[in-house]
This record gives structure tokens, sequence and C-alpha cells, in this order.
């Protein structure tokens, strides 16, 4: 049987602890992942990158200095070879108002700070389920109807 490919994971925090967290735990789990300590760093991946570069899954904190995470959620689905990606928005903030708006402006879930490494990784498959998806529902698309 073939082997899984790795879910490539972009994770994006002001808190190099945390990112250290998604490096080692993640990678356990399988993942590729590859992290951004600063958002503008991130927001230049996004802007640069090749389509084989791009992620399954994107994890974003909301509060960063500079530029805050719902902002760099509207430019990452601005680009066309990432708007389709999943945001899992993971923040300390654990109010109605901010969930709200992470949903509202790009994010398919949210999880609260500090959480579970299990339940992230959990979510994580589900979104790299979806994306890759995605990706071959775009690809069959693109493809000439057969006479």
């Amino acid at each position: 049987m073939a082997e899984e490919p790795r879910i490539k994971v972009v994770a994006v925090d002001d808190d190099e602890t945390i990112l250290e967290i998604y490096e080692t735990g993640l990678a356990a789990a399988g993942c590729e992942v590859r992290t951004f300590v600063d958002p503008k760093k991130a927001r230049e991946f996004f802007g640069a990158a090749k389509p084989e570069e791009m992620p399954d899954v994107i994890l974003m904190d909301i509060m960063m200095p500079g530029v805050d995470g719902i902002s760099l959620m509207g430019d990452i689905r601005s680009k066309d070879a990432a708007a389709h990606i999943p945001i899992i928005a993971v923040s300390g903030l654990n109010d109605a108002a901010t969930l709200n708006d992470a949903l509202l402006f790009g994010a398919m879930d949210y999880m609260v700070k500090p959480f579970e490494l299990d339940a992230l990784t959990a979510k994580i498959k589900k979104a790299a389920e979806l994306s890759r998806r995605r990706v071959q529902s775009a690809a069959l698309e693109k493809q000439p109807p057969k006479t």
C-alpha cells in the first residue's frame, strides 16, 4: 500500500515556544512543518511561493506584533495559489468576537491555547484531507471534457 504523503503545515506565531511545539510535536505526527515567527516573513512567503511549496494547512496565531493573524489571513486568501488552503486559527484569545472574526476572515477552525497536541493533530489531518480534495476538484475542473 502506498504511504500517505506527509502533511505540509505552515505555522505563523510570534511565540517561539509554540513554534517549537509545532516543529517537534507535529513532525512526530508525520507532518512537514515550516514556521514563521515574523508574520511579515510569512506574508512574503505566501506572496512568492511556488505551487509545490504551498502547505496543505496553515496554523495562524491571531495576536502578533506588526501584522495580526486576521489581516494575514485576508492577505493569504487574496493569493490565488493559497486561497484554497485551510487555516486553523490558534490563539490565546477565547472570546466570541475573536472567534467570529477569525472564521469570518478565512479560518476554517479555531483552537485556544494552551491546546492538546492530539486534538490539534486531528484538526490538521481533517483540514489536510479537505485541502487535498479541493486541489483534486480544481484539477478535474480544468480538464477538457471527454468526447
